[in-house]
């Protein structure tokens, strides 16, 4: 079976489709902020350190909401949840442009971040159920590269609204990912594995008892690293490149800010794609430790290149994006292979979304350090947390190959193919 088969009408692939363009949607949602943080902290007289723990507080939410969104979608679904998470994240976004201040953008962005958990974790579960074990890692690469398209999207819309129509006009435009439920609801159907399942149901604490418990514990810390580095670079990448000089930054305007940020993004994509085909050839684990040394290798010369020039931001910055991003299309395969079906939603959910929690202090450790240091210098700190991730996902199993059971019994997770 060849991957692009059916890409406009078979169900595994409108079921990837509608994951895509969830993530997409969801990542311009997120991202909004980051593109009007250098003018609400004008307009608010924020410190770095106030307008990280903005995106802080969205990460801890988005924490809870994918924990629960997991935990629901082995219950209701993975369709519905689906659903039900894109509508609150757009509805959310669009309500950020009524904030008065701190305390009402830490709500509306609270809220965001509930959407964004909870949209991976049903979405990755609905795409790594619907495809054979050989396709899974590039089908959820395809998923995951929706991040990056939405990333981009973000940026163009920054640089057309922001300027022109301030950003209250520009999170107003959160609300049109909203119009994705349609088609979900018309087209998408539930994946057979979990239509399938046995009527008896799992406990959720499932997933930290035998043969599960120490596989959750190894992957929530390998998630918490290497989210750690990535939301310490890419929630102030647009500010470190908009930032003036004086403050560690690149001095660039607005608009071409988000013209770099296309270029590091458009590496992202590519990135995405990349593991995908990496990893059904070599594995999982050889993938991702590949990409996270290059990438603690990148960001610290990325850090640097202000100090040479922009040429050398424009150079990196597509490295920076495929290596720094790309692995995470580890997660939605991995996991979703690590767990069977009846708890398959709640282990994915809980692993990255738990990981991406205790990550939330990145953003204000980032801006913290760079209050005193600039942002350049501050950004090096993640690559120590990317040369962690290369050493904790050789303490997981190789689950290459491995097919997905309709069964609730643990089964065989040690990274044999089965049958």
């Amino acid at each position: 079976m060849r991957f692009f088969d059916g890409a406009f009408s078979s169900q595994r692939w409108l079921a990837l489709w509608a994951a895509m363009l969830g993530f997409m949607l969801d990542a311009m949602d997120v991202l909004l902020y980051v593109f009007a943080l250098q003018t609400l902290r004008a307009e608010f007289g924020w410190t770095n350190a106030q307008a990280g723990l903005v995106s802080s507080v969205t990460l801890i939410t988005s924490s809870a909401g994918g924990v629960l969104a997991g935990a629901l979608s082995d219950r209701i679904g993975r369709r519905r949840m689906l659903i039900y998470t894109i509508l609150l994240y757009s509805f959310a976004s669009a309500g950020t442009a009524f904030s008065r201040g701190l305390w009402d953008l830490l709500f509306w962005r609270a809220l965001v971040g509930l959407g964004l958990g909870g949209e991976w974790s049903a979405g990755a579960t609905l795409v790594a159920e619907s495809w054979p074990a050989a396709q899974r890692a590039r089908a959820v690469s395809f998923m995951q590269s929706g991040w990056a398209l939405g990333y981009m999207a973000a940026a163009g819309l920054s640089a057309f609204i922001l300027p022109n129509y301030g950003w209250r006009a520009l999170f107003l435009a959160g609300v049109l990912p909203a119009l994705l439920t349609v088609f979900i609801r018309r087209k998408v159907q539930e994946p057979e594995v979990w239509r399938h399942r046995e009527a008896r149901r799992s406990p959720w604490r499932a997933i930290f008892r035998p043969p599960h418990g120490r596989n959750t514990l190894i992957a929530t810390t390998l998630a918490t690293a290497v989210l750690f580095a990535y939301w310490g670079l890419f929630t102030w990448l647009p500010g470190f490149l908009n930032a003036p000089r004086e403050q560690g930054g690149a001095g660039m305007t607005i608009v071409r800010t988000s013209g770099f940020v296309f270029a590091v993004q458009i590496g992202a994509f590519f990135g995405y794609l990349g593991f995908g085909v990496l990893a059904d050839r070599f594995g999982r684990r050889p993938a991702f430790a590949g990409y996270v040394l290059m990438a603690a290798a990148l960001v610290p010369l990325y850090g640097l290149a202000p100090t040479y020039g922009e040429r050398w931001l424009l150079l990196l910055g597509p490295m920076v994006g495929f290596f720094g991003t790309g692995f995470f299309s580890l997660f939605g395969a991995m996991l979703a292979e690590l767990y069977p079906t009846a708890i398959r939603g709640s282990g994915q959910g809980f692993v990255y979304n738990i990981g991406r929690g205790l990550s939330a202090l990145a953003p204000y450790a980032v801006g913290a350090l760079g209050d005193r240091h600039g942002l350049g210098a501050a950004l090096g700190l993640n690559a120590g947390f990317f040369l962690l991730g290369a050493g904790i996902v050789f303490l997981l199993p190789e689950t290459k190959d491995v097919e997905l059971s309709s069964e609730a019994d643990s089964g065989d997770r040690t990274g044999r193919p089965s049958g």
